[in-house]
């Protein structure tokens, strides 16, 4: 075969080879410039310094048994831990939120409609910056301190709200729990089973069965039930009034509380206006035909118009999903402890910023692309398949 510069195939190939091998060299000279550099100025290097003591205090650690004595790994799990903790209970609420807000869009009560609309506007075109501050600020100036004889806003006396945060009874821990942990999961498979065979009961007769309820049930009831038989009775840590602040309980800070209302509820007005126009997206022929069957307007919604909506709706609502995950790195400016945060802190005391950053660009980018592909695994589980 003989070769020619005129075959485009070969001119491809070529380039292609030729701008690797550019990327390729360009890389090597920056990794290679800077490792020289290091060395002339006897910066450290290397990941060796995740070892050592970090003498890091943080405050909010609820997964991990962290103090100062522990190594720079163990703090940097911890703000690992305490993103993905904001992350998935940002996307979790941003979803709900948005959801109810961007249907209440497109309610035919005149007011509710204008009152969602108002909220959308106000809060895409507040920047998160000033929003997150706004929260923190009033936890702190609107909350009392719990001291002697200070009784700070409380519900029956067992959730409270102070400039400590929320505090509420938690759960005290025993080893048989773990029998309700897989009774939990057996009413999960449960629910998934009655779900399947309502579906297939539906479509053989006709007949709706409440699948909701009834793996509601199964989600609640077999844990509770299998907790009776083999598990041990209830026992709660209910926070009291100290000397100089609440004691005892779970608490949930105000750096925590103050980000998560602030990316929930400026990140559910973009998704608002997503699920708005994903809905707007299903042809008004779809509304009339489900109504000339007599169902309801709520069933329509819910059976009918979502479930094709949701084609339109998915893709940019990964991009909001990225958004809350990557705007949690703000956190570093209430004060809240995340891998931004503790990552900095490390930085300045190690004084390795290369390997601070790459990690944390590391970390972010491997929860952005596991976000991806499970969003993109849904998207094509729900797409229409064309016959």
């Amino acid at each position: 075969m003989k070769l020619s510069w005129n075959d485009p195939t070969l001119r491809a190939i070529v380039y292609q080879v030729l701008m690797v091998g550019l990327v390729a060299l360009g890389i090597y000279y920056l990794v290679s410039n800077t490792m020289h550099n290091l060395e002339v100025r006897k910066i450290a290097s290397g990941f060796g310094f995740l070892g050592r003591e970090a003498g890091l205090p943080i405050g909010d650690s609820p997964f991990i048994d962290y103090n100062p004595t522990r190594s720079y790994a163990t703090a940097l799990a911890v703000g690992i831990l305490n993103t993905l903790r904001v992350a998935v209970i940002g996307i979790i609420l941003a979803t709900i939120l948005g959801t109810i807000i961007g249907i209440a869009r497109l309610s035919k009560n005149w007011l509710l409609a204008k009152c969602a609309l108002v909220y959308v506007e106000v809060m895409r075109n507040l920047p998160l910056l000033v929003q997150l501050f706004f929260w923190w600020a009033l936890f702190l100036a609107a909350l009392p301190e719990a001291v002697r004889g200070v009784v700070p806003p409380n519900l029956f006396g067992l959730v409270f709200l102070t400039k400590s945060g929320l505090l509420y009874p938690s759960l005290i821990w025993h080893n048989s729990y773990w029998w309700a942990v897989a009774g939990l999961a057996l009413g999960i498979l449960a629910a998934v089973a009655i779900t399947r065979w309502a579906r297939e009961r539906q479509a053989r007769t006709g007949q709706i069965f409440p699948s909701f309820w009834a793996g509601l049930g199964a989600i609640v009831g077999v844990p509770v039930l299998v907790n009776a038989i083999f598990g041990a009775p209830l026992d709660f840590d209910y926070p009291v009034p100290g000397p100089f602040r609440m004691i005892g309980g779970g608490v949930v800070s105000p750096e925590l509380a103050a980000l998560l209302i602030g990316l929930v509820m400026y990140t559910a007005a973009f998704i608002a206006e997503i699920v708005r126009s994903g809905i707007q997206a299903v042809a008004w022929g779809q509304w009339e035909a489900a109504g000339a069957l007599g169902l309801p307007r709520a069933r329509v919604m819910r059976l009918v118009v979502l479930p094709q909506a949701l084609r339109v709706i998915v893709p940019p609502m990964t991009s909001q999903y990225l958004n809350i995950t990557k705007n949690s790195s703000l956190a570093v400016a209430i004060g809240y402890q995340d891998l931004v945060s503790i990552a900095g802190t490390i930085l300045n005391q190690t004084g390795q910023a290369i390997e601070g950053v790459a990690i944390i660009m590391a970390v972010y980018l491997t929860i952005s692309l596991s976000i991806s592909l499970f969003m993109n695994w849904y998207n094509k589980r729900i797409a229409l398949v064309e016959r």
